[in-house]
Parts: structure tokens; C-alpha cells; sequence
């Protein structure tokens, strides 16, 4: 099993419409596996953000024959790359919907997928409110995919406030860690950088945090600031507040040699 690879996250500011964001993030990916990537992250709502919850479950599609899901599988089998998609709205059956995190192998066939289990209902100072459980149903299990380098933790956005589904997906073998992310502007400015840190030091695992930026329709306004953060929780590579690329080299010795030096994962126990 290769030990050392190289990891990108796109940082994107999707609209609503499947075909924009498809032409934004397409040529991103593809400059990112030119640069080197061996694996390749892309935000939650990535597909579309679109903050209507009627909207939303008339542009929601099933899984089988799902256009973006398409176009990504056949991206990864051509450009031989490992690509996480942060997030796509599925329609599972008539009444029931999921944010649904695929990851794709390097020939294009879906190694996993991921349902998010906790859902975004807040009301935030200035008005914003957010009932994410208006659409989906939440997800019901934890995910630790395969990957050439070693086991990785799937989970969406929200979810980076709950600290106890990252020590299950560490204790469970992950030595990755992916949190997709479309984080407001409002609590990631006040949150971002300490949770995603927090999560890679807790249980020594490298984290990929690709994110949304910018402005979205109806004045949504998220973070941005993708991070890729290694075991010891120093940050490798940083977006900032508009779209870009990042990248760094990872070598996964770092997590065992994190493990060693404070092995708070190996002497926990349940209470």
C-alpha cells in the first residue's frame, strides 16, 4: 500500500443549476490531476445549492442514471484520479431525499457512499435560518471507504460538530478524514479553523476540508477557506474567500508517528 500521495480540494461557489457548476468545477479537477493529484475533493453541494427546500426536491434526482453522478464517474476513469464528490441531493423514493457524499475510484466505479447523518437546523443572528431536515432524511450509518493509502472517514459539513462520529470512524480504521463543507460566513468565521484542526488532532488522522465560498442565491454567503490539515493538526494548505485550488503531499506515516507521540486513540474508553 503507497504511503505517500498527493491530495487537492476545490473550493467552489455552486449556483443552482446543475450545468454552471459542472462547467466551473470540471476544469478545476482537471488542472488539479495536471498539477499532480492523486485525489481530488470537492465541496458539499457541489452538484447545486439551492436554498429553496421546493426547489430543491423538484431538482433532486435518483441515484441511478443521475447526469452529475455520470459526468464525475467518467472524469475520474479518464483522468486515472481518486475523486471524493462532497455532496449530491438524491432522491431515494417519492417522499424521501438524502445529501449524499460519493467516493469515486480511479476507474470510475463508486467505492462508497455516504448519507449525512446530522442535518443543519439553525436560526443565526441577522435572520438567516436554515432547516436542513425540511429536505433530507438523515443518514443512518457511519462510512470507512478503502482507499489505495488506507482507510477514509466520510462525513458532510455539519457533522464536524459532533466529535464522537470521528473517534468511531478513527477506532473503525480511518486514517483519513473528508468533511465536505458549504459552512456559513457567520459560523465559520468563528468555528472553522479550531473544529477542523480539533478533529485531525483528537484522533490523528489527516482531514480534507474542501469548502464552498461566496455568494449564493438568495444572498447565501458561505466561508470558503478549504483546509488540508495533517495528524499533528498543523494546516498544509488553506483557501481563501474565492474559488481556487489547494494542494499538498501527504505522507501517512505522520499518523502513526502522531499515534505514538500521543496515544489518547489506542487508551480510549467507553464511559
Amino acid at each position: 500500500m503507497p504511503r505517500r500521495f498527493r491530495a487537492a480540494c476545490v473550493q467552489t461557489t455552486s449556483g443552482r443549476d446543475y450545468d454552471p457548476n459542472l462547467a466551473q468545477v470540471v476544469p478545476m479537477i482537471e488542472q488539479a490531476r495536471r498539477d499532480g493529484a492523486d485525489l481530488v475533493l470537492l465541496p458539499e453541494n457541489v452538484s447545486l445549492l439551492e436554498p429553496d427546500p421546493a426547489r430543491l426536491r423538484l431538482k433532486a434526482l435518483p441515484e441511478v442514471g443521475h447526469p452529475v453522478l455520470s459526468t464525475f464517474s467518467d472524469l475520474a476513469r479518464d483522468l486515472g484520479v481518486w475523486l471524493l464528490v462532497g455532496s449530491i441531493a438524491i432522491c431515494v423514493d417519492d417522499n424521501r431525499f438524502v445529501n449524499r457524499s460519493y467516493l469515486i475510484a480511479a476507474d470510475g466505479s463508486v467505492a462508497a457512499h455516504y448519507d449525512k447523518m446530522h442535518l443543519f437546523d439553525v436560526d443565526l443572528e441577522g435572520g438567516e435560518s436554515y432547516r436542513e431536515s425540511a429536505t433530507f432524511t438523515r443518514g443512518q450509518r457511519a462510512v470507512v471507504a478503502p482507499t489505495p493509502w488506507g482507510g477514509m472517514g466520510l462525513s458532510i459539513c455539519y457533522d464536524l460538530r459532533f466529535p464522537t462520529l470521528y473517534r468511531h470512524l478513527a477506532k473503525a480504521g480511518a486514517d483519513l478524514l473528508t468533511i465536505p463543507s458549504a459552512f456559513t460566513r457567520i459560523t465559520g468565521q468563528a468555528h472553522w479553523h479550531i473544529l477542523v484542526r480539533a478533529r485531525a488532532i483528537e484522533n490523528a488522522c489527516f482531514v480534507f476540508a474542501p469548502a464552498q465560498c461566496g455568494v449564493h442565491a438568495e444572498g447565501r454567503t458561505t466561508f470558503g477557506h478549504s483546509l488540508i490539515v495533517d495528524p499533528w493538526g498543523t494546516v498544509l494548505a488553506e483557501g481563501g474567500d474565492d474559488p481556487t485550488v489547494i494542494a499538498a503531499d501527504i505522507d501517512l506515516e505522520q499518523v502513526q508517528r502522531a499515534r505514538r507521540r500521543v496515544p489518547s486513540l489506542a487508551l480510549d474508553t467507553p464511559l
